[in-house]
């Protein structure tokens, strides 16, 4: 496997298209903007979903599937949400194809045009609430508590694997409750389980908000998000929950007679996460010599190379190193090809992620010993063959931990307050990261801003305490710091 990645400080850009490339993550499609997600990228995102679907699980969520295809009059019944996705819509017109009489392969036959043009699904409120008018009568029928698994297809113009993609997959939840605190409460116990997945998990330290006005879902009252920071230094949202009030259910005529015998309309939320959580994980965690793996997320924990080729004798002693290690939960495999020598393999496996690397030879095994490697440190071991299984257990725990520290000491470091112009201008274009200040909460402000800088506000933070300030564009007063950065 040959090994050359961009660096980093050379070119951001391609070192990230060199991991996903490199590392077995994905393939460019013939289709513009849409990816082939590897088995090693694809195993990823299964103990993602895996480890999100447990977490909505226990939240009391349940899941279902809706289809596909929206008819396109949905789209238009709440005009914020028609607004925000119509420039990003797929739009199938005819329902059938004929050969060409001149010879040119397969067109599309003029007469199967359908009536009703339909929408590739960009997300599926519209149709879920739909539906939800048939399932609702009265206030015994709430919560509905409801997340689907699904791809989505959102046209855009400029792509890059997992970050920004016509097609990506993800998770949507869409939950219907009896009343507005309900509903809130959902929307704030979602933020809490995707950070809880960020930090835990991916060992990504995020920051918990509220998105500005102009930034909000379209056709949300309020919505919440988790930001995280990659290493350089440009900021990306990795969750979204969302209090929609009534306004899907008011769109689609769903109410309900509540307890006092009254009719009232149905207030909603809905919440998603996807594949671009790979980018962030990606971004956050990796080096110029390839993908660093969270332990929690990696499909191979651990890997036994035998030096320099399997023998009889190594191979027993690794079956029982795997047998010590799998009853300790952790996914471990021996590498018995026999084609590629040692260095060839720890490159390779150092470029895909694993995280722990044992490497077993005739003289290790004389010794009673065998060498551990680690992906996150690069740092190696002699430890007694018959410690190994406690101590790569811990040593597992260890990294998840550290690699949670050193992205949050990274994370820490850059966020920095800036109480004028020009500091925030000059943090912007120097160092990067969040950037503290005051914005006097208009929209016109933000804009401006954006269009000077293209830095954004992230959010408003969950935890910004009260304090008396001038905005850094027009010195007007504000109440509160807000986070800005430059985003992906």
């Amino acid at each position: 496997m040959a090994k050359e990645i961009t660096p980093r400080s050379e070119d951001y850009s391609q070192w990230y298209l060199d991991i996903v490339q490199k590392a077995r993550m994905a393939d460019n499609s013939p289709v513009r903007g849409c990816m082939v997600i590897k088995p090693h990228g694809f195993a990823i995102w299964e103990r993602m979903r895996d480890a999100m679907d447990a977490m909505f699980k226990e939240t009391g969520h349940v899941n279902a599937y809706f289809p596909l295809f929206i008819p396109k009059s949905f789209l238009s019944k709440e005009a914020a949400h028609v607004e925000g996705f119509a420039k990003e819509c797929a739009v199938v017109t005819h329902y059938r194809l004929k050969n060409d009489p001149n010879g040119g392969g397969v067109i599309v036959d003029p007469e199967a045009r359908l009536e009703e043009e339909l929408i590739v699904r960009p997300t599926s409120e519209t149709i879920i609430w739909n539906t939800y008018r048939d399932w609702i009568q009265s206030y015994r029928d709430l919560p509905i508590l409801l997340n689907q698994w699904a791809n989505v297809v959102r046209w855009e113009m400029r792509t890059r694997p997992f970050l920004r993609t016509t097609e990506f997959l993800w998770q949507e939840g869409h939950t219907a409750h009896a009343t507005a605190e309900e509903a809130i409460a959902e929307t704030e116990q979602m933020l809490d389980v995707y950070a809880r997945f960020a930090e835990e998990w991916m060992a990504m330290p995020v920051v918990k908000g509220i998105k500005t006005p102009n930034e909000r879902f379209a056709g949300a009252v309020e919505t919440y998000c988790i930001e995280a920071l990659m290493q350089d230094g440009k900021a990306l949202q990795a969750g979204t929950s969302h209090f929609l009030g009534q306004n899907f259910a008011k769109a689609f005529d769903v109410q309900f007679l509540n307890k006092e015998n009254q009719q009232e309309y149905v207030w909603a939320t809905s919440w998603g996460a996807s594949t671009r959580l790979i980018g962030g994980l990606i971004m956050t965690h990796s080096d110029d010599d390839g993908l660093v793996i969270p332990p929690k997320l990696a499909e191979i924990q651990v890997v036994i190379v035998p030096i320099p080729k399997p023998a009889p004798e190594l191979t027993e002693a690794a079956e029982k190193i795997v047998a010590a290690l799998r009853a300790k939960g952790v996914r471990v495999k021996i590498d018995n090809d026999d084609q590629n020598r040692p260095g060839f393999k720890f490159a390779e496996y150092e470029m895909i992620g694993i995280p722990v690397r044992l490497g077993l030879g005739m003289r290790d095994l004389a010794a009673g010993q065998v060498e551990v490697a680690r992906r996150d440190t690069k740092e190696k071991s002699n430890v007694p063959l018959d410690t190994i299984a406690d101590h790569v257990a811990n040593l597992l725990d260890e990294i998840q931990q550290n690699l949670f520290d050193r992205a949050k000491a990274y994370r820490d470091a850059h966020i920095t307050p800036a109480n004028t112009w020009d500091e925030f201008v000059d943090i912007l274009e120097n160092k990067g990261g969040f950037v503290s200040a005051h914005w006097d909460g208009t929209t016109e402000t933000e804009v401006a801003i954006k269009e000077q800088t293209k830095a954004t506000i992230r959010c408003i933070p969950l935890d910004a305490k009260a304090e008396d300030g001038k905005c850094i564009l027009t010195g007007k007063p504000s109440t509160r710091r807000v986070l800005f950065a430059k985003a992906y």
